[in-house]
């Protein structure tokens, strides 16, 4: 029987002591150093499950209609790191024994996703994905609308065909907010009268939505209980959270991150630098500011101004404070779970989300 040194509560204790599935005790303390780690070393406790998850998706991602076919091909051949099904098993893993269950989570996670990112490219307007033409750039506008729909479908099917009803209504929650934050950001994009509590739940919703859905995928995929699950879907919200504010520092930055320079400022977003800036300004220069990305930030020049306002007010130092203080929550979440291998490399993507240079 295992010992511990730290609990949720009785019914998890119980769970963990009494399941064949726990492997190790339990700490409150740190089990990785605060050192870069890569992808493959994230990844290596369940290297053997990513490679069958890879077969797995590519037999879920044909068609046998030819144009549908090829698009999936292409879809297929340009993935990214694939961080979210990575969740999904490492969750899954630190919980429990994974399984077939584990398998179509993460596909199913994986499908919505990819159909998100589709239809962003439509929305945006953005001709490139990952430095590849995307899909409406090859196969214009109503090709990729119809394209990220038969994703969406795939992964209903899935889940209904195996009965995974509680799969299911994760992914359709993340679905729901993941909309709901994209259409918030762009009704406060036409007033740009965004504060820190509506920035926190567009993020919530927009990205850290789908990496909560992935741990509680996880978790649920081995039958952890209500409460354990809850707690993986909270650590997935607050990496996610992280994860987001990460990505609006890339905006103010100097690095090729596979995305352009100013281009939030462009796109009239209000990221947590730029608010904590205007928040600190005088009112003349805070309507300055304001002016130029309501009228002007199709202007390189003008996008440098209001970068440098941010960089002068000191709204980076404050975002990367906040992003530290979410990274630790994370951690202070994730050590409420058994030691493991699948918990180390978890920690280690929480480092990934704030070391990452794109």
């Amino acid at each position: 029987m295992a010992t511990f040194t730290y609990s949720i509560s009785t019914t998890w204790c119980f769970w963990a002591t009494r399941s064949p599935n726990s492997r190790a005790t339990f700490a409150s303390a740190p089990t990785v150093n605060e050192m870069a780690l890569t992808i493959a070393d994230i990844q290596a406790p369940i290297n053997t499950e990513m490679n069958r998850f890879e077969q797995i998706f590519k037999e879920l991602m044909k068609s046998d209609v030819m144009l549908l076919d090829q698009i999936m091909n292409y879809i297929v051949r340009r993935k990214g790191k694939q961080l979210r099904p990575m969740f999904v098993f490492l969750t899954a893993g630190v919980c429990g024994t994974i399984n077939d269950s584990t398998y179509r989570g993460a596909a199913l996670i994986e499908l919505l996703h990819t159909a998100s990112l589709v239809h962003d490219d439509v929305v945006d307007d953005s001709n490139y994905r990952r430095g590849f033409f995307s899909i409406n750039a090859l196969w214009k506008n109503k090709i990729a609308v119809l394209v990220g729909d038969y994703l969406l479908a795939r992964g209903l099917a899935l889940s209904l065909e195996n009965g995974d009803f509680d799969l299911l209504a994760i992914g359709n929650k993340a679905v729901k907010d993941l909309s709901e934050g994209e259409l918030l950001q762009m009704e406060k994009a036409r007033r740009l009268d965004i504060n820190e509590n509506i920035y926190y739940e567009i993020i919530r919703q927009k990205t850290a939505s789908l990496i909560a859905a992935c741990c509680a995928m996880g978790a649920r995929s081995v039958d952890a209980p209500a409460e354990v699950i809850e707690v993986a879907r909270l650590f997935g919200e607050k990496v996610g959270i992280a994860f987001q504010i990460k990505d609006d520092l890339f905006d103010y930055g100097t690095a090729e991150v596979g995305k352009p320079l100013g281009i939030d400022i462009k796109e009239k977003k209000m990221t947590l630098p730029l608010i904590y800036a205007l928040n600190k300004a005088a009112r003349s220069d805070k309507r300055r500011v304001i002016n130029i990305i309501k009228n002007r930030s199709d202007e390189p020049k003008q996008v440098s101004e209001v970068i440098a306002f941010v960089k002068d007010s000191g709204g980076i130092e404050y975002a990367t404070t906040a992003m530290e203080q979410y990274v630790q929550q994370a951690k202070d979440l994730l050590y409420k779970l058994p030691v493991s291998t699948y918990r180390n490399s978890l920690e280690g993507l929480i480092q990934y989300t704030i070391e990452r240079s794109k």
